[in-house]
């Protein structure tokens, strides 16, 4: 297990990217979200592992991505922040209804982070959809109670979080 590996998972929408962002500015070491960026370059390259068109296809990105920036990660000290972590592939399957492959749910228990893991609960206020997130609200509520079933089911213990100087008040204890 990592310990200076800190997961923030939740919901779409939720605040996480912008808390990432926040935490970055405050100097700690963070990895952004694949998810995004694999959209993104989909979508430039005509592809099709997006989430609206071949998920199974979308999980496998997400999973190697995730994978590779893992292991870079292990080369830097201090608290390290992740927006999202391996696990999250894990349940977005479950989320979609699809198999778990053996792989990914031995992915996700073989790369530890700290058993504190940070979920963003969704916040309607801040909500919005765009060309990358098209999921409703009400999918990203189902994502959000996904992910904490999820980390729960690998013996993580969950902390809601709310702004940034929460998460760096909990990152000292």
């Amino acid at each position: 297990m990592s310990d200076h590996f800190f997961v923030v998972t939740g919901g779409l929408g939720a605040g996480k990217t912008s808390l990432i962002t926040e935490l970055a500015c405050r100097g700690f070491h963070t990895v952004p979200e694949s998810g995004r960026t694999i959209i993104r370059e989909e979508m430039q390259n005509d592809g099709d592992a997006l989430p609206w068109a071949d998920r199974t296809a979308y999980a496998e990105r997400l999973l190697e991505r995730d994978l590779r920036t893992y292991s870079a990660a292990r080369a830097l000290s201090g608290p390290i922040i992740f927006d999202r972590g391996i696990p999250d592939t894990l349940g977005y399957l479950k989320l979609c209804g699809l198999p778990v492959p053996p792989h990914v749910a031995a992915a996700a228990k073989a790369a530890r982070y700290n058993r504190r893991v940070f979920l963003a609960p969704c916040w309607d206020e801040i909500f919005t959809q765009d060309t990358e997130r098209k999921q409703t609200q009400a999918e990203a509520e189902a994502t959000c109670a996904v992910m904490r079933e999820a980390y729960t089911a690998l013996g993580c213990k969950i902390t809601e979080l709310s702004r940034a100087d929460f998460v760096c008040k909990q990152l000292a204890n």
